[in-house]
């Protein structure tokens, strides 16, 4: 069973979850993602080598962990957290704090092409894959002992994928990372001061400065932020105002799906299919218990859901580790503008 243990220096808690210690990829150090060849568990034919699946779409039908299915959910084979596990069970231990591993780990298996790139989707199928994004999380919302769900996607080795074939992951956790607890608190104390939406401001101001803006249409924008940590970073968000991605219409995520369309397009074609990560950013679990007197109070008129996207491009080194600084080689108005010269129709000329 894992577990989380709080960092009473840093104010972070971290998941010690030692069944994953049990994959053999952990510490390897040669090349370690999975091909076809060996026996991908992730594609077609393939559904005995996963735990049984969570959902699936199946345009034409069939019965559960088989075949002809278009995306495909499943728990991850080795959890960072267990939703089995009913009690979160606080303790402390002298100084230190901690709770039993309670959550959720899920993958989406985007599709059933085992080379298939998020660049080369149709908006149609972006557009499938964020439903089910929103499915899971509006269903792991209803568990009130998960404050926090998490929906990242990790694109090749140096991004952190074991395995080539495209999938998402979800973590639901019983505590609200410490990084988006951070934003949560500079949008609270921007709505307290001048009754707006941080991100909304944002946006307005990148909109109409346009330097580092990549895209601005169909209801979203994206944009390298004004102190982007890594080069080629972005930005997505509604343009109107929404705390949670749960909540996004069909037509949302369809306009989503136009806007990543073009986006990973340019950076797969920019960057030459570089690895990459991205998470979505959405509000905490208002119900989830206890409940924090006036902890949510303002959270629908303060907080805006979006999505970061970070290529891997860079190394991490020891002044980040140390001091918590980012250094950027690449200007976020210089990797903007290369990104808006990149042809996403036709020819690439």
């Amino acid at each position: 069973m894992s577990e989380l243990r709080h960092d009473t220096i840093q104010k972070r808690w971290v998941i010690i979850a030692a069944e994953r210690g049990k994959r053999s990829t952990d510490f390897d150090r040669p090349k370690t993602i999975v091909s076809r060849e060996a026996q991908c568990p992730f594609c077609p034919g393939n559904e005995a080598l996963t735990p049984p699946e969570i959902t699936a779409l199946r345009p034409g039908g069939g019965p559960p962990d088989s075949p002809g299915w278009t995306v495909r959910v499943i728990p991850n084979r080795f959890p960072a957290l267990g939703v089995e596990t009913r009690d979160l069970a606080r303790s402390a231990e002298g100084i230190y704090d901690r709770m039993n591993g309670v959550g959720a780990h899920e993958v989406i298996i985007e599709g059933p092409e085992h080379d298939g790139m998020m660049a080369d989707y149709s908006v149609e199928k972006l557009t499938e894959v964020f439903k089910i994004y929103r499915s899971r999380l509006t269903e792991l919302m209803r568990d009130p002992r998960l404050r926090y769900v998490l929906i990242f996607k990790n694109h090749g080795e140096a991004a952190g994928a074991s395995l080539a074939h495209p999938h998402s992951q979800v973590i639901a956790m019983p505590v609200t990372p410490r990084t988006v607890a951070i934003e949560l608190r500079s949008a609270r104390e921007h709505y307290i001061l001048k009754e707006r939406c941080l991100i909304c401001d944002i946006i307005r101001q990148e909109r109409v400065s346009g330097s580092r803006m990549v895209y601005d249409d169909a209801g979203f924008v994206a944009f390298a932020p004004y102190a982007s940590r890594f080069p080629f970073e972005l930005f997505v968000a509604p343009r109107s105002h929404s705390s949670n991605f749960g909540a996004a219409t069909d037509g949302d995520l369809e306009n989503l799906g136009r806007c990543m369309k073009e986006i990973m397009t340019r950076l797969k074609r920019a960057l030459h299919d570089p690895p990459f990560n991205f998470v979505i950013h959405t509000s905490p679990n208002a119900n989830a218990s206890p409940v924090r007197p006036g902890y949510w109070m303002t959270l629908d008129y303060d907080y805006h859901w979006h999505l970061e996207i970070i290529p891997r491009l860079t190394k991490l080194a020891g002044f980040e580790w140390g001091t918590g600084f980012y250094i950027n080689p690449t200007s976020p108005e210089s990797a903007a503008e290369y990104l808006r010269k990149v042809p996403v129709n036709g020819d690439r000329s």
